[in-house]
Parts: C-alpha cells; structure tokens; sequence
C-alpha cells in the first residue's frame, strides 16, 4: 500500500486524530458522577431525618463542580486514556477526597459548625468513587458504540510483537487508542493485517503527521537492531506529538515501573510487592475488613442458600474440594455442594466413554455441559455463588480474596515454570483472570493474568478485581 492509497482508506473513516473529544465526554460523564453523588448523599441525610436537610438542595452545589474537574486533571484523569483500571481507581479516589475533603473544610469555615451537609458530603464522597467508574465505563460504552470515541495512533512494527499490540488495541476498545497505520520495513510482513493497512516505509512519520495529523505513535518492535531504532526514534517518530515505546522485555508488564538514572543510562526499577512484609499485612487487613463487614451483610442469605442445597439433592451443603495454596500446601477449598455426591465416580466415566468430554476435560479441567451439575448447583454457578464459603478459606489464612485461583495437582504441569513464581502467593476467591476472561480463558491467558497481578500489585489493583467481580457476578460472563 501507498501513502496516497492509505490517504483515501484513512479518510473515509476518521475525522477526528485529537483526544478532545473523549476528554470532553469524560467530563461530561464525570459532571453527571459528581452531581448524583451528591443527591445520593442528600438523599441518604434527608431519609435518616427529614427535617435535617432539604434533599432537593444538593443541586445548588453546582458551584463546586468545576473544583472537581480542576482536580481530576491535576490527577491525570483526562483524556484517560490507556490508564490501568486500578490507577484509575487510585486517581478518582483520592482527588474524590481532596475535592470533598476541600468542601466540607470550606463550609466548616465560614459556618462554624459540623452540620448535616457536611454528613451528606462524606457519604457524597464513600458514592462518588464507585459512581465515577460506573458512569465513565456507561460512557466509554456509549463512544465505542456510536464510533465517535477513540484516538487514531500509528504502530511502529508488523511483527509478532506490533500484532499483539495491534490485536489488544482492536479486541480492548476501552484502551483508548485506534491502530489505523502499522509501518514495517519488511514486505514479508503484508499490505494488511486485521485490516490495519501496513506502509513499508518506516521513515515517513513526518509526512504522515503533516497529513493527517495524527498524533500518536506506538514502537512494537523488541528486537530490531538499536542503531536502526535510534534512526527512527530520531527521524520518524519524532514528528509525533506523542509516543510510547514497548521495550524488548515487553513480557514484564509493571505498571509501577519508574525512572532511575545511573548517570545517563536509563534504567526502569520495579519491586515484587508481595514479597514485603507491610504489604502483605495490608492485603491481609483488607481480607478481614472486607470478610467480616461483608459477612454480616450476606450471612442470612448464605444460610438460606445452605437450605436450598439440602433440599435440592441428598449430600451436604457444603464440599470441601482440595487445592494447592501457597508454595503447593494442600488445603480443602469450600464452596456450595453443586454436583451430585457421586460426581467423582461419573467423571471417570464420562472420560472413559467421550474422547471429546476428555479433551475438553484436558484442556481446561472444566466441562461445558456438565451432566453431574444438579439444577440448583448450575444457577450457584453462573452466579458464582457456590464460591462463596470460601470466605472460610479466607478467614483461615488459606486464600486471599485475591490472588491465583487454587488449583489441583493435575494443573500443576500446564503452569510449567510459572508454577513456583504464581503460587507464592496465597491463592484468591476472585482474580485477574476470573474477572478479565473467567472460564472462557485458557492457561496461557490464566497465567498471563496471573503474572500481570503479581508484578503490579497495589491495593489499588486488589480494590479494583473485588469492583469488578461484583459486575462480572452479575453478568455471569464465562461461569460455568
């Protein structure tokens, strides 16, 4: 393909090469976060006593909008784009803080008194943070849906790496960035893939700014000799406003990576958080917070759910299945008792008779169409509620709420030589991989998951995977 062929593909398909308008609607989406924030806070003061505030008020807080979206910005939040989950939960967080925090300190000045407006601005502010993530996501649905979102980008390299970029960037639309031009030098690699058009012409980075002013560059090209990167560091991809470079180590992926300097040479630091003891106080704080507050809320309805199994077949409500926890310690793993107690004994045949049941069963230690399931245990399950007792686990120091899923021995050897690295960590009820692909992902993808969490750990990331199982709980995405 041609630079002049490439103009007629690109421009009858975008228009737009700027983040302003995905910034715009995030501001947008953000307003109306901040705004229902603050009626869910009213609303809540209003309900305990209606004589204490007016709910219908909130609205003339307006005036401390524009306080947010300063704050937002200062914390990075726009465009907000190509932003880990988890550092966006991190940001929203603490500017929600800062901003409400700044408002009742204000109104405490001028009024002298710790009034109920003030008790409506803290609970504003406990809503705001799960509302923000759930309106910015609505809005993130409705620019993917109606095309009007995303920013087109130029991928530097045609190879296994500039694919995978190139397949992450089409199939996670929330990223943020559109691959409309990869640039490889090597005819080998094509005219197109994915439908991407592929320029081979590395050099023209110049021209295609002046163009089309797109202002986005991706490098994806681990390998290529460092004085052929420098010259199209220096020549090509210079022209772009701006742009990020995958390193040859691309498989490590930290986002808390940082800067060191060693007097001119560059170096990228990072630290296995899970290995440091304070660190691993403060996930076990979480566990238990969140274990022993949820479980008082859940607790009556968990005994009815044991009820339910009883009556549904003969066994017990609960089955204690054994896994691998931490460093291959066996535990039982507790969950609602979803198959038939003779379950074991109708797996082994069911291998023996179906060599397409047994290749699944290989695969993915998992059956589709499980006939041992009983009617209640297959709702249990695609709402994943028979994981629930594992909070016994959890309680017990034997699992996290997140972490790898815990396995059985005959997985151990798909993990390979991941295994020892994955498993020194407690085991979770929820995970990357679970909220991310659920049962509809292979190990390679688990472990891929897998190996993300444990290299970027941060209570931030954990506060995000027990956000989102709650919404993939809900959708019943990939249970089975």
């Amino acid at each position: 393909m041609t630079l002049n062929d490439f103009d007629i593909w690109y421009r009858s398909r975008y228009r737009r090469t700027s983040s302003f308008l995905t910034s715009t609607a995030f501001v947008i989406a953000d307003l109306f976060a901040v705004m229902l924030s603050f009626g869910g806070g009213f609303f809540w003061v209003n309900l305990y006593d209606m004589s204490a505030i007016n709910f219908k008020s909130f609205v003339t807080y307006w005036p401390y909008l524009p306080a947010f979206i300063l704050v937002f910005q200062v914390m990075g939040a726009y465009p907000g784009v190509a932003l880990a989950p988890s550092e966006g939960l991190r940001r929203f967080t603490i500017a929600s803080i800062m901003t409400h925090g700044g408002i009742i300190f204000s109104r405490f000045v001028e009024d002298k008194e710790f009034d109920a407006i003030s008790v409506a601005f803290i609970i504003s502010c406990c809503f705001s943070i799960v509302i923000l993530l759930i309106c910015r996501a609505g809005m993130q649905r409705i620019l993917r849906k109606t095309r009007l979102g995303g920013i087109p980008a130029v991928i530097y390299g045609g190879g296994e790496t500039g694919r995978t970029l190139v397949n992450h960037l089409l199939r996670e639309k929330n990223t943020g960035y559109i691959p409309v031009l990869i640039l490889d030098d090597d005819p080998a690699t094509g005219d197109e893939y994915q439908g991407i058009p592929i320029l081979h012409d590395t050099e023209t980075g110049p021209e295609i700014v002046s163009r089309f002013n797109i202002k986005m560059a991706i490098i994806a090209m681990p390998g290529v000799e460092q004085k052929v990167l420098t010259r199209i560091l220096s020549h090509s991809v210079s022209a772009f406003r701006y742009n990020v470079l995958i390193p040859d180590f691309f498989e490590v992926t930290n986002i808390w990576m940082s800067v060191r300097d060693f007097n001119g040479i560059l170096g990228l630091a990072t630290s296995h958080k899970l290995q440091m003891f304070w660190n691993l106080w403060i996930k076990r704080a979480l566990d238990i917070v969140v274990v022993i507050f949820g479980g008082i809320v859940v607790l009556p309805f968990l005994l009815l759910i044991a009820l339910i199994v009883k009556l549904d077949s003969p066994g017990p409500a609960l089955f204690g299945h054994t896994r691998l926890g931490k460093n291959g310690r066996p535990f039982k793993a507790y969950k609602f008792r979803s198959m038939t107690i003779d379950a074991e004994a109708r797996l082994k045949a069911l291998l023996e008779s179906d060599p397409e049941i047994r290749r699944e069963w290989e695969l993915n230690q998992k059956i589709k169409n499980d006939p041992r399931i009983t009617g209640v245990g297959s709702f249990l399950r695609r709402t994943s509620l028979d994981e629930f007792p594992q909070i016994i686990n959890v309680l017990r120091g034997e699992m996290s709420l997140v972490g790898p899923r815990p396995i059985v021995d005959a997985e151990v050897a798909k993990y390979g030589e991941n295994y020892d690295r994955i498993f020194s960590v407690l085991p979770g009820v929820s995970g990357l991989w679970q909220v991310s692909g659920r049962s509809d992902s292979d190990y390679a993808e688990r472990i891929a998951y897998d190996t993300y969490y444990l290299q970027s750990w941060s209570l931030w990331l954990d506060l995000w995977i027990l956000l989102k199982t709650v919404e993939v709980v809900f959708k019943g995405k990939g249970a089975y």
